[in-house]
């Protein structure tokens, strides 16, 4: 059904008529009286001071643009049927690595070599469509932390916005500690729902204000629970001037702070070395963080204010034209 936002408005209906009551009339100007070769054009005159019918219709055009101007502004909106919505106690907060590091191509999917990045956006953006009824945000870092996405309902523009994410945007150095500093930040003006991070690196610390144990703690005073995840490969296979030789791509890993981070705050560090195992990693989060079926009931609203609008535009239009043809 239609309903008004401001019903409120509809009081301004009767103004051009109050105004015409009340208002006194225009001074009539004394000019000298005009020679014309027939009455013709003053016949419509001699009828009492009414307007005869077929100047009458730019009055009602009139009314009628008025009618619609108040209308919309009154903020018509459509209300449609109630929908459940399933809804959880849960805030949740993806930060994501995106540093020069996470170019390292030693991850498999589907068949094919890919970075580190790409392969965190096949996973996450799959955990990411499986929490129903969370809050999620993204924050993405390098050199610096920038919130990607604040808390929202909206799965599918956290999803779009980890996708466009591009490895270098935020620089090529890893600031941890300046990403959950910003959580942190987001999460702590929710304080009657559960906060979770979940911090994806490739990395250490090497950039930032603040310095990751630290984040931690002010993470743990303000109740969030941060999961760490680092991921990368033990071993891959490069090619040099001597031929063929292994090295560890995951050599500047920081595991020890990583793993502390999680105890520090009451969560848990996991290691993916490879697509399946970060899979594993966010499946078992679905199990330590369950969403919640609580059901929500809310109605759809559209706003229609526009049509009356585009109406009362046209209407303008029919009286301009009208005035200059001589119709009033």
């Amino acid at each position: 059904m239609i309903v008004f936002s401001w019903p409120w408005v509809w009081i301004l209906l009767p103004l051009p008529w109050l105004l015409r009551r009340l208002l006194p009339e225009a001074a009539r100007s004394n000019e000298a009286a005009l020679r014309v070769p027939s009455l013709g054009a003053f016949i419509d005159l001699d009828s009492g001071g009414q307007l005869p019918h077929r100047k009458r219709w730019p009055l009602w055009l009139a009314a009628a643009g008025w009618l619609l101007m108040v209308g919309a502004a009154a903020r018509p909106e459509w209300l449609g049927p109630p929908r459940e919505l399933s809804v959880t106690g849960r805030d949740l907060m993806l930060a994501v690595d995106i540093s020069g590091s996470m170019k390292v191509e030693d991850f498999l999917l589907s068949g094919r070599q890919v970075d580190r990045l790409t392969a965190t956006k096949a996973v996450a953006g799959d955990f990411v469509e499986r929490r129903s009824g969370d809050r999620i945000g993204l924050i993405l870092f390098g050199d610096r932390a920038y919130l990607q996405s604040p808390l929202t309902f909206d799965r599918d523009t956290v999803t779009i916005l980890l996708m466009e994410s591009v490895i270098g945007l935020a620089g090529q150095y890893t600031a941890i500690g300046d990403a959950i500093g910003l959580a942190v930040k987001r999460l702590r003006e929710q304080e009657e729902r559960d906060r979770i991070v979940i911090l994806l690196t490739d990395g250490a610390n090497t950039a930032g204000a603040v310095s990751p144990l630290r984040a931690a703690e002010l993470a743990a005073r303000e109740g969030v629970t941060i999961y760490t995840i680092g991921i990368g490969a033990d071993a891959m296979s490069v090619q040099d001037f001597f031929g063929q030789r292994v090295v560890n791509p995951s050599a500047q890993l920081d595991e020890a702070t990583l793993t502390e981070i999680a105890n520090l705050t009451g969560g848990q560090y996991f290691r993916a070395r490879d697509t399946d195992e970060l899979a594993e990693i966010y499946r078992l989060l679905d199990e330590l963080e369950p969403t919640e079926q609580e059901k929500q009931a809310f109605q759809p609203r559209l706003s229609l204010y526009y049509w009356p609008l585009a109406l009362t535009l046209v209407v303008a239009g029919m009286l301009l034209v009208a005035y200059r043809r001589g119709g009033f």
